[in-house]
């Protein structure tokens, strides 16, 4: 089935809004599409599955093979793929990995989603610049986002009539199609009670401004399925912690486990449920820090952590690792007691942000010995106040720059800030 990617100049354009647009749109119409997201991203994807119903991969062509991304785009339904930031902004030194990078490997159309709202005829030259930019990133159309009036629009389409790019449609600016958002991207779609209603004028917007079936007739074939190899599960039984606080594990990751054999146990610590009995307990990124008087609370989850650790492997990733340590100090200066499981302290009274692509080199913990090198992101603003004893990773950031080890071992506890996305 073919695809396309919806991709920007830059970031804030509106990618996302008319990507979960298109999705329900599309939906509703009874032609199956689905969603899937450019790079590292836990929180847009799960906009996407409410969108459309189904489940939305993450598509990274700096940490995936394009072996591994052929079989993960292949859905059997139209793809549409939201970029990230702009459409050739990626990994330095030569943009690895982005939006564009993408297209080129799945040889799919952009079209060029772009923010009118401060421009006029200067949208000439910079659509012109990024459809000549890069020969083998095809822009194939443009959407016009944030109109200010039909006559805006109209002069808009005039200047880029010379280019003989298809304007697809002009989405007019609209107040309640935006979304509320905290320091690590969007509020997640499982906080937000007004979801579908949100998703429904979405729609609504796109099919009164946009051409979807002249969009949908721009989308190209994919790459057959190429059978790559996977990350083989780190254990037989993993006890997951799923909730507002640790929402963000990659489910490509748990689709290839559980394909391996592999059973996933999910608990809620936000709940004070305890930790199932399991082979390896993971506790995944998310937002501890926005609950972390609850985490401290949740007497049932805690003891359950310091029981398990007698006979079972635990891992955290980036708030996981936090809520592993010994304290964790929120954005108004109040300390909260955690597991104590680490010997570590964190807090985000004085935010720092923490972002990039990383290699690692596991010298413990769950993935040593299992996968060699991994393929990882680091995306957090958390400052580390005391870290003692050994390290779970040797890293190296995007350029191949070595970096101090990250994260720590503790007995059968492990951690670090690394979200590892796949085998290098």
């Amino acid at each position: 089935m073919p695809g396309l990617i919806l991709a920007a100049p830059a970031s804030g354009s509106g990618k996302t809004t008319l990507t979960l647009g298109l999705l329900r749109a599309f939906t509703r119409r009874g032609i199956p599409a689905k969603g899937a997201k450019s790079g590292p991203d836990y929180i847009d994807p799960r906009f996407h599955e409410a969108a459309c119903g189904a489940p939305c991969p993450n598509l990274d062509a700096w940490a995936m093979t394009p072996a591994r991304i052929a079989d993960l785009a292949a859905t059997g339904d139209l793809l549409l793929v939201e970029g990230a930031m702009g459409l050739f902004d990626g990994a330095p030194p030569d943009g690895r990995g982005s939006s564009g990078h993408l297209a080129h490997l799945l040889g799919l159309p952009v079209v060029l989603v772009v923010d009118a709202a401060r421009i006029a005829q200067s949208v000439a030259p910079l659509v012109a610049g990024f459809a000549r930019h890069d020969p083998a990133v095809r822009i194939a159309g443009v959407i016009l986002n944030r109109t200010g009036s039909p006559r805006h629009a109209a002069l808009l389409r005039r200047a880029l009539a010379p280019l003989g790019i298809p304007v697809l449609g002009a989405l007019p600016r609209q107040a309640g199609l935006t979304h509320p958002a905290r320091h690590l991207g969007l509020v997640q779609a499982r906080e937000r009670a007004d979801l579908a209603a949100f998703l429904d004028r979405a729609a609504d917007a796109l099919e009164a401004s946009v051409d979807l079936d002249a969009l949908a007739a721009l989308a190209a074939p994919l790459p057959a399925p190429a059978g790559a190899p996977r990350l083989p599960p780190p254990a037989q039984r993993i006890a997951l912690a799923e909730d507002d606080a640790f929402a963000f594990a990659y489910p490509h990751l748990l689709a290839d486990w559980r394909d391996a054999g592999a059973e996933i146990l999910r608990f809620s610590p936000l709940a004070d449920a305890p930790v199932p009995a399991a082979d390896l307990v993971i506790l995944p990124g998310g937002y501890p820090e926005l609950h972390a008087g609850r985490i401290a609370a949740a007497s049932t989850f805690l003891e359950s952590l310091k029981i398990a650790v007698l006979t079972t492997d635990i891992y955290g990733e980036c708030g996981g690792y936090m809520v592993l340590g010994e304290g964790l100090t929120d954005a108004d200066g109040h300390s909260h007691a955690m597991a104590g499981l680490l010997p570590l302290e964190t807090s985000f009274a004085d935010r720092r942000l923490h972002l990039g692509y990383r290699h690692l080199a596991a010298r413990g913990g769950p993935f040593a010995g299992i996968a060699g090198r991994l393929t990882a992101h680091e995306f957090h603003y958390a400052t580390t106040l005391r870290a003692e004893g050994p390290p779970l990773y040797d890293a190296t950031d995007a350029e191949g720059t070595a970096l101090p080890p990250m994260g720590l071992r503790a007995g059968r506890v492990s951690g670090s800030f690394a979200h590892v996305i796949d085998a290098a």
